[in-house]
């Protein structure tokens, strides 16, 4: 990512955290709408992970600029998602999702530039955590 992308990714997380909970309901409401046999692997209460999915994004937003610090954290987080049996196939619709919640969230504020350096950043997560 460049500091461009990065800078981009938080003024528009800016503008989507004071909606956190609305955001996080449409996220999971788009990831099931595509993807529904993920559902099942959503065991909680789903505000409750819909909380602790954006307390997730925030860290990370946060720390682009520090990515390899990052690293770890992801790593973990990803172990922790295969325990419940997460695959690496799912993080596409998690993606998917998360631009698609972010586009509604920000309306026209969400420019092209802006897309590509959210997809900028989910991918280098999303690889991440894959790898791990």
């Amino acid at each position: 990512m460049t500091p461009q992308q990065v800078r981009l990714i938080k003024e528009s997380f800016a503008k989507v955290a004071p909606i956190a909970d609305r955001s996080a309901g449409l996220f999971y409401a788009r990831l099931f709408d595509i993807a529904p046999e993920l559902r099942p692997l959503f065991k909680a209460d789903i505000s409750q992970q819909g909380r602790k999915f954006m307390a997730t994004l925030t860290v990370a937003v946060a720390s682009l600029e520090n990515f390899d610090q990052l690293k770890p954290g992801l790593r973990a987080l990803a172990r922790q998602h295969a325990s419940f049996g997460v695959r690496a196939e799912n993080y596409g619709p998690l993606g998917e999702a998360l631009i698609w919640t972010l586009q509604q969230g920000l309306g026209e504020a969400f420019t092209a530039e802006t897309r590509e350096a959210w997809q900028a950043a989910y991918a280098a997560i999303a690889d991440t955590m894959k790898a791990a």
